[in-house]
């Protein structure tokens, strides 16, 4: 695929993603399930392993960015090591293509975690485990994790 190619499938990753996320949640579902219409490889068991991390992990706030996590679970799913090679090495080339998805989000979006990107889109932290902080949340932020989403997703397309 040449760079043409791949820039309009980055895109296309992007509004598919962006739309997910609104229309469904779970982040680093979504960015998993377009990464797998898009480009293959990723499994249905990885997307569902995925489920939990929503949220910065379990909807506490604490933990990496949801979106960022599925990212960096695509990646490892295309480059990371298999588990028979566990003695193998340490595959410094699928962290070297996670710490660019890091570095490009953290750029982008002035933190890694899920409260740095609330504050950031918000102003404020939120316990997404109380009916009316998550509503607030949700009215809050308005598009801005659907973007965060649909922006890992390409970035991941555009990586592999």
């Amino acid at each position: 695929m040449n760079n043409e190619e791949k820039h309009a499938l980055a895109e296309q990753a992007y509004q598919k993603a962006f739309r997910y996320e609104l229309d469904y949640g779970c982040c680093p579902q979504c960015v998993l399930a377009v990464v797998q219409e898009t480009v293959g490889f990723v499994d249905d068991n990885t997307i569902k392993a995925s489920h939990g991390l929503s949220g910065g992990g379990g909807l506490m706030g604490q933990g990496a960015c949801g979106a960022l996590t599925g990212g960096l679970m695509a990646l490892s799913a295309k480059f990371g090591r298999d588990r028979h090679k566990l003695d193998a090495g340490r595959g410094i080339n699928n962290y070297k293509k996670s710490k660019e998805l890091v570095e490009r989000f953290r750029n982008e979006f002035g933190g890694v975690t899920c409260e740095e990107l609330q504050k950031q889109f918000t102003g404020r932290t939120y316990d997404m485990w109380s009916a009316e902080e998550y509503k607030a949340f949700d009215n809050a932020r308005g598009n801005q994790c659907a973007h965060a989403t649909a922006m890992v997703t390409k970035w991941v397309v555009e990586i592999l």
